[in-house]
């Protein structure tokens, strides 16, 4: 599965440039000193971990459009840090919706990142205002006071997350997982549910950073969603093979607990060789959409990576 790339593209160094800038924002962005301890708990949740998967797509697209992000940290430069915001946005969002996901009233579990989730480190009071600020700090992330984002960037960005996280995506897939422990779903009937749980959040990552610098040309845009939907489901295929084959330290999080909790996965509808050939063929028509696109080789080359990234991963 293997996509060869240019010798001019380092996905390592790229990755490595960018999660930089991510994590410093994140860092400056997230107020340590909250009320009652509550920064230090939303620090906990989202700084120094994961694989930052969302905000990487989100910057991804952003340069597959011409979004130059050597120049985030330049003030006559709108499009790069309204990239940047939107990737910290998208990255607050998901680490939110984690915070809540692990309480007992959801999934109740108590490893996360390698690490104690939130509410066995903080109590569960905390762990549900946590998330709560965390959700709110993201739309504050992409409506910045200093009008470095155009308005109409901003009004894009916020109506486009805003409808990923909420009952129209994450929420509503959410809602339909935890409605689905014990009960036999068909292959449409998982792939609708984790296309909103997981899909939507990873779609409007790539949408995000396509609108970065003002309206995308429609070809591009749904190219770019189509790649993206595509991804996101790949990615939950394969999220499925290693709850099943990869332990829980390779895992940083509880490994066997769909199984555990009867809930209806892809190795559990397809069987464990057919997840992975799914996950393969999704992955394919990823590539296929960004080849739709009509943008260069060179301009997509981050995003083919992370494609490939997701597909190959072991945690």
């Amino acid at each position: 599965m293997s996509e060869q790339f240019s010798n001019a593209f380092n996905f390592k160094e790229w990755s490595e440039e960018r999660l930089a800038q991510v994590e410093q924002a994140l860092k400056q962005g997230i107020d340590a000193q909250a009320p009652a301890g509550l920064g230090n708990a939303m620090r906990y949740s989202v700084l120094d971990g994961g694989k930052r998967l969302r905000p990487l797509l989100v910057l991804a697209a952003a340069q597959a459009v011409g979004v130059d992000l050597e120049a985030a940290t330049v003030s006559d430069q709108p499009s790069a840090l309204a990239a940047i915001h939107a990737a910290c946005a998208v990255e607050l969002i998901h680490a939110y919706s984690l915070v809540h996901d692990d309480m007992p009233c959801m999934d109740n579990d108590v490893l996360r990142r390698g690490k104690p989730t939130v509410h066995v480190k903080y109590g569960e009071a905390q762990a549900l205002l946590a998330g709560d600020a965390l959700q709110a700090l993201a739309f504050e992330f992409l409506t910045p006071q200093d009008a470095s984002t155009e308005v109409s960037v901003q009004a894009a960005q916020v109506g486009l997350l805003a409808r990923a996280a909420g009952y129209e995506g994450m929420c509503g897939g959410q809602a339909i997982d935890l409605a689905s422990v014990g009960l036999p779903l068909n292959e449409a009937q998982l792939r609708q549910m984790h296309l909103l749980k997981t899909g939507a959040l990873l779609r409007c990552s790539v949408q995000l950073g396509a609108v970065s610098a003002g309206k995308p040309n429609t070809q591009v845009f749904e190219a770019l969603s189509n790649f993206a939907q595509a991804l996101g489901l790949a990615f939950q295929v394969v999220d499925d093979v290693l709850d099943v084959t990869a332990d829980s330290a390779t895992l940083g999080k509880t490994a066997g607990k769909d199984a555990a909790s009867d809930k209806p996965t892809y190795v559990s509808l397809l069987g464990l060789t057919e997840a992975q050939k799914f996950a393969e063929k999704l992955y394919a028509e990823s590539l296929a959409a960004l080849d739709a696109s009509g943008l260069s080789a060179n301009a997509t080359a981050a995003l083919r990576a992370l494609a490939s990234q997701v597909v190959q991963r072991k945690n």
